[in-house]
């Protein structure tokens, strides 16, 4: 079992200090009921996980939140089963949001507009097409979810924007204004040899900005490229006890496994507090609720109570930015997001659906799992968790769920590190990916791209960019035989 940590001590910079014991940070927005001596006997009884053999529990990834019989046009856009009518209605109100093309101000509709001044994306949809994952593109006319976060870091180790461009370079802008620049992004070829004498090539990336309104970047201004995740589950994810989350953590690799998976922890606008970081590729948000609206004010430019600026990301030297006309109104608080928008918005993210699982016993599918637990991945892509009992949430409350992450963030080496911290995660961590539902990407988004930042194009590449702490395992797949690597692959693809 892994040495759990514990905050005791918090500095004016907002610096986490770790000791040996923990004590929980706190799930304000859950209220969950304790669980009693029988149900966790119940709870371990259900994830005995038999790595070489089918398990009754795991064509419902999700429990019984899963959607069954997804339709193939869109399976990641199903909501939870079990919603009640009217929780139904408010998840079609709340992807009526997402779907939104919302407008400069001032518009005729208060409720439609404030887009930008500066932005990536009109709607989420645009990012997330059919709820699922965001791919690079080097069409400078369409925005597919690919982005590029910005910070540097003062004295104290704290992250600063850049002070021309903000936290996020943001390639549009709203009629008399112009965009901060263009990113495009090329490849170079990397090649790796495989176990059984093939070879496979490898995408690498080289990010460029174009048409740059501010000039160069600040030479302290660390970049990160990332693509928008895929959205099933989220409410799940944000259910699942955290003190079984750290209860995998192992900043010191205490059990001398190599894995040493640490939390993140951030810092919640909505409950004045540290909590545990869950969403995102380096778990820098600590709920749905501020993820949404996070995303909402740095992609679209809209304000919110827990992002209030009403000219987003806009700088102190951007002054034809900040003077923009904004579509803050009384009528939503002063917030172009009002907290009901916001809160519909949330729900419809933490309420798309899991699709059940198709083929979890074939024989190649069987060998695949048990190769993918020699391999050594399990050690951070955990299979199950079950989530808190909530008293009044009862589609979220006490499944056993199958998303095979820790939700804690990893070394994953030189190759894949952006080298930008945060929060706690440092330039060469990330948050283990969820898996569920990963090999219906194509399904969904119409090709196929993983990581970050979209440079894989297969399963196979995306292993194979593995470094740092998962290196064991990107070797043991990389040694494998032809035969084995496909029984693999059809594991996850199963999934």
């Amino acid at each position: 079992m892994r040495t759990v940590l514990s905050l005791v001590a918090v500095l004016a910079s907002g610096t986490i200090l770790l000791a040996k014991e923990h004590t929980p940070l706190g799930e304000p927005h859950l209220n969950p009921i304790a669980r009693t001596h029988a149900e966790l006997a119940r709870i371990k009884n259900a994830t005995q996980y038999d790595p070489k053999g089918p398990s009754p529990y795991e064509a419902r990834p999700a429990g019984a939140a899963t959607a069954m019989s997804a339709p193939v046009s869109a399976p990641f856009s199903q909501p939870t089963a079990g919603l009640n009518d009217i929780q139904a209605l408010e998840f079609r109100l709340g992807e009526a949001l997402f779907e939104k093309l919302w407008v400069q101000a001032p518009a005729s509709t208060v409720s439609s507009d404030g887009l930008g001044p500066l932005y990536n994306a009109r709607a989420c949809s645009a990012c997330h097409v059919n709820d699922g994952r965001g791919h690079p593109s080097t069409d400078k006319t369409s925005s597919l979810g690919l982005v590029l976060r910005l910070s540097q870091l003062d004295t104290q180790g704290m992250a600063q924007p850049d002070p021309n461009y903000g936290f996020q370079v943001q390639d549009r802008a709203i009629t008399g204004h112009a965009a901060e620049a263009a990113l495009t992004v090329t490849y170079s070829k990397r090649t790796v040899d495989l176990g059984d004498g093939s070879q496979i090539e490898l995408r690498v990336p080289s990010y460029h900005l174009e048409n740059t309104k501010y000039g160069a970047l600040g030479a302290e201004t660390l970049t990160s490229p990332r693509v928008a995740p895929q959205m099933i589950g989220l409410g799940l994810l944000e259910a699942i006890p955290e003190a079984d989350i750290l209860a995998n953590a192992d900043p010191n690799d205490v059990d001398g496994d190599g894995i040493s998976g640490r939390p993140n922890t951030v810092w919640s606008r909505e409950f004045d507090q540290w909590m545990l970081g869950r969403f995102g590729h380096k778990a820098g948000n600590p709920t749905v609720r501020q993820q949404t609206a996070d995303a909402a004010n740095g992609d679209i430019g809209l304000s919110s109570a827990l992002f209030p600026a009403a000219y987003g990301d806009c700088t102190e030297t951007q002054t034809d930015c900040r003077d923009a006309p904004h579509g803050n109104t009384a009528t939503q608080d002063n917030q172009e997001l009002g907290d009901t928008a916001l809160d519909l918005m949330a729900f419809y993210a933490a309420n798309l659906a899991v699709p059940e699982r198709t083929d979890t016993s074939t024989p190649n599918v069987l060998r695949g799992k048990a190769l993918f637990h020699d391999a050594g991945c399990a050690a951070c892509h955990t299979p199950s968790f079950v989530t808190h009992r909530l008293e009044d949430d009862p589609t979220r409350s006490f499944q056993l769920i199958w998303p095979y992450t820790d939700m804690l963030l990893h070394d994953m080496g030189h190759a894949l590190a952006d080298h930008r911290p945060d929060w706690q995660a440092d330039g060469r961590e990330w948050r283990t990916a969820p898996l569920w539902g990963i090999g219906r990407t194509s399904q969904v988004s119409g090709q196929t791209t993983f990581l970050h930042d979209g440079r894989a194009r297969t399963l196979l590449e995306a292993i194979l960019w593995h470094g740092g702490e998962a290196e064991p395992a990107r070797e043991a797949v990389r040694q494998m035989n032809a035969s084995d690597r496909e029984a693999l692959i059809s594991f996850l693809e199963s999934l």
